[in-house]
């Protein structure tokens, strides 16, 4: 029987780190997701035109899903999993403030895809700091947890700079430099938790089999079981229609004033911590059969929302909602379970690359069919979802297979 050893568990319970580390991810969505939110607007007032916006935006994405393909072996090979976090946390937390005294469009530029470079670095290593108590907690609801506690932030950031530039007449720079407060916590929160719990492989050790030292587990290759499991992530993400299209629909066709649409996509970020709660504790009891729920959600999206009723549309964005809320909490929640602690921070970079070009993929898809025919763009949701349900089964069949022997 395995016992944490050492001060890396002694002082903070499993679920205790989740929870701080939820707060942690509260403070700095607060900080980027409240400068996202007017990302565009900023740079429109420094000049840059809407083919600007959208090239530095793409490129802030596009460099978020090259660089998570390096952070993650990166953080096997050298299981530097605190500095990456840390590290990728600090770029975050400093370029959004500064992007409030910017006076020049290229360093705002700069300073907007430096924010999604730090959110490369540290996600892999941070997904896989996590993966380890969540294999005491249960995966499900510990990645729920933490899911909910980051949509609270995605909540208030946006709501606090809004209330800045009503307070200052629409000046970016006091409602960006608040965000600075949020973002020192972030880091003081991160080191206390880094002092506290130094190796939170020790959680994962105490809950199984312990790796054995000096082990090169990072040459191990994936398992085939996650790449079937990648499959089915980019099949039913690629037939979950974005947000932008959702509201683009909604403003376009009248169904809804444009000053109501950002309350609704804070009320589908509720729906987002929810069902990840809720879908996080079904996970635990039930296992990957809950993730049947995506692919049922994901196909009704279009079918409400893309109507010129207002209250199916709103109920279409609320389930959009909860899907995302289901895909960004027990999708990682499966992927720790299928991929050992040695190869898990690699796992989870082509995981987010996967998810990333998925949902490029499937925007550009929903828009080109929106445009074309609704009609078919709903076929095709519901084909896309009806093969991410074939795939499911597959990794369920898989998953059941490694129960069996463990169970024997």
């Amino acid at each position: 029987m395995h016992t944490m050893t050492g001060a890396a568990t002694a002082r903070m319970g499993p679920w205790r780190f989740v929870v701080v580390f939820g707060v942690v991810s509260l403070l700095a969505d607060f900080v980027y997701e409240g400068g996202r939110s007017i990302t565009g607007p900023l740079l429109a007032s420094l000049g840059a035109s809407a083919v600007v916006v959208g090239v530095v935006t793409g490129a802030g994405e596009g460099a978020a899903l090259a660089l998570r393909l390096v952070s993650g072996p990166l953080a096997d090979r050298t299981q530097r999993f605190w500095a990456l976090t840390i590290g990728g946390y600090a770029v975050t937390v400093i370029s959004v403030p500064l992007l409030g005294v910017a006076g020049a469009l290229w360093l705002a530029c700069s300073l907007v895809i430096a924010e999604r470079v730090g959110k490369a670095v540290r996600s892999p290593a941070k997904d896989t700091l996590l993966s380890h108590a969540t294999a005491v907690t249960g995966r499900g609801r510990g990645f729920a947890v933490h899911e909910a506690m980051d949509q609270v932030g995605a909540l208030l950031g946006p709501l606090t700079v809004a209330a800045m530039l009503a307070l200052t007449g629409g000046d970016y720079g006091p409602a960006l430099a608040v965000l600075a407060v949020p973002g020192v916590a972030v880091i003081v929160v991160l080191a206390w938790l880094r002092r506290r719990v130094p190796d939170p492989a020790a959680y994962e050790a105490a809950a199984g089999p312990a790796r054995v030292p000096g082990s090169p587990e990072h040459r191990i290759p994936l398992p085939r079981d996650f790449w079937v499991y990648a499959a089915f992530t980019a099949a039913t993400t690629a037939g979950l229609a974005t947000f932008g299209v959702l509201s683009y629909h909604l403003v376009a066709e009248d169904v809804m004033a444009e000053a109501a649409v950002p309350v609704l996509y804070a009320a589908a970020m509720g729906v987002d911590a929810i069902a990840a709660l809720a879908s996080g504790w079904l996970y635990d009891r039930v296992g990957a059969r809950t993730l049947v729920v995506l692919p049922g959600l994901a196909a009704i999206v279009p079918i409400l929302a893309f109507t010129d009723r207002v209250d199916l549309a709103i109920a279409g964005v609320l389930v959009w909602g909860a899907a995302v809320g289901v895909q960004e909490s027990t999708l990682r929640a499966t992927v720790a379970d299928l991929v050992p602690a040695g190869r898990r921070a690699t796992a989870y970079g082509l995981f987010a690359a996967v998810i990333g070009v998925a949902t490029l993929a499937g925007g550009a898809i929903a828009g080109a069919l929106y445009a074309y025919s609704i009609s078919l763009l709903i076929v095709a949701t519901v084909a896309f979802q009806a093969a991410a349900l074939v795939l499911l089964l597959l990794v369920r069949a898989a998953m059941a297979r490694r129960r069996s022997p463990q169970e024997g």
